[in-house]
Formats: structure tokens, C-alpha cells, sequence
């Protein structure tokens, strides 16, 4: 028996995918195989779907758009994680689908160690272009398929008060959840993985 195995999160790293994929091959039932996608960062309806969400908030003329991804412990990327090129490549990826020519990267939801993590934070870099003068930001969250506490908390609520401290007028892109050019993505991927050699 063969299982098809997404991870919910677009880019590789080994911090968290190659960590629930091999949590997940540790618990197979006797005769079960799983084939693990990877990544899927820059598949072509997956940036559809993204920029699909970024088009329909149309953003505005002098607002800055940050796309951004969950951070992780900078000893990872140290270590030639792909995580951050990944990261940078979807960006891109999405900023082109838009005809963007300007974004900014940010990392969102750093664990609390203390250790350093990957940046600028989300926070910190509306406070830091609300000193150049920006009022409106809006947030991509492109390293996320679907609502759960690093969004509806860590960007509806706490990014959000960064942003009313700095003056900042601050939206994001809804998920993309349910999203059909998402879920043809995820079929996409499955029919490839499936077509593969085991």
C-alpha cells in the first residue's frame, strides 16, 4: 500500500518538513510505503494561488507589500538548510505572477530561544518603513497554506499592533485554505507523485 504524503508548508526545511516526514514513515503500519513530496515552492498553481489572493486585495499605490514565511533558528540556515532561497523564491515567483517590481521579505513566529533566528521580523520591518514614511502594508503570508495561529495571531494581532504603534494601516492576503487553484496544486502533486517511479 502505497500513501501519497504534502507537507502544509510549501518550502523544505529540515527543521520541520524532513522532521514530520520522518515522524511520519516512523509510524507506518506493517506493508505500508510513503512517498513524501518535499517541496512544492515553486509550483506554477501554487503561485497562482497566491497571487490570485494578492491581486484580489489590489494593493494600493505607496503601500509596501511583505511577503512573508515562518522563521528558524539562523544555525539551520547556517547549515545549508534551503529554507530562506526557497522562501525568496516564492516571493519572487509571486511578485512576477503580480507584474510586482518592488516587495519586501519578512520572517514571522520566531520560537521563544535564545538563540538567534532568521529576520527582519515582520515587526520590525513595518516599524522600520513606517520611519521612511510608509502608512500601508500589506501581508503576504506565502510560507503558510492555511489560517492557524501563526496567521490569525501572529500577523491579525500581534504584527497588527506593531503597525497601529507605528501608524501603520496593515492588511493581508487571505489564505488560501480552500482555495480551488490551491487544491488543483495539491492534485497536481499527487498525480506526479504517483506517476514517479516508487
Amino acid at each position: 500500500r502505497r500513501i501519497i504524503g504534502i507537507p502544509l508548508t510549501p518550502q523544505f526545511s529540515t527543521l520541520s518538513v524532513q522532521k514530520y516526514l520522518d515522524a511520519a514513515k516512523a509510524a507506518l503500519p506493517e506493508g505500508a510505503e510513503l512517498t513524501c513530496v518535499r517541496s512544492f515552492h515553486a509550483h506554477p498553481l501554487l503561485i497562482d494561488a497566491f497571487a490570485e489572493k494578492v491581486r484580489a486585495e489590489e494593493p494600493r499605490t505607496g503601500e509596501d507589500v511583505v511577503f512573508t514565511a515562518h522563521s528558524l533558528p539562523q544555525r539551520v540556515a547556517a547549515a545549508g538548510d534551503p529554507y530562506p532561497e526557497e522562501v525568496a523564491a516564492t516571493a519572487r515567483a509571486v511578485a512576477d505572477r503580480c507584474g510586482m517590481s518592488s516587495y519586501h521579505i519578512a520572517y514571522q513566529s520566531a520560537g521563544r530561544t535564545p538563540e538567534p533566528w532568521l529576520g527582519p521580523d515582520l515587526s520590525d520591518v513595518i516599524q522600520e518603513r513606517a520611519r521612511t514614511g510608509v502608512r500601508r502594508v500589506l501581508v503576504a503570508p506565502v510560507g503558510f497554506v492555511c489560517d492557524h495561529t501563526e496567521i490569525l495571531f501572529d500577523i491579525d494581532v500581534q504584527a497588527a499592533g506593531a503597525a497601529r504603534e507605528a501608524g501603520v494601516t496593515l492588511r493581508r492576503t487571505q489564505s488560501l485554505n480552500t482555495s480551488p487553484t490551491f487544491i488543483r496544486a495539491l492534485a497536481a502533486l499527487v498525480a506526479q507523485t504517483v506517476a514517479a517511479p516508487a
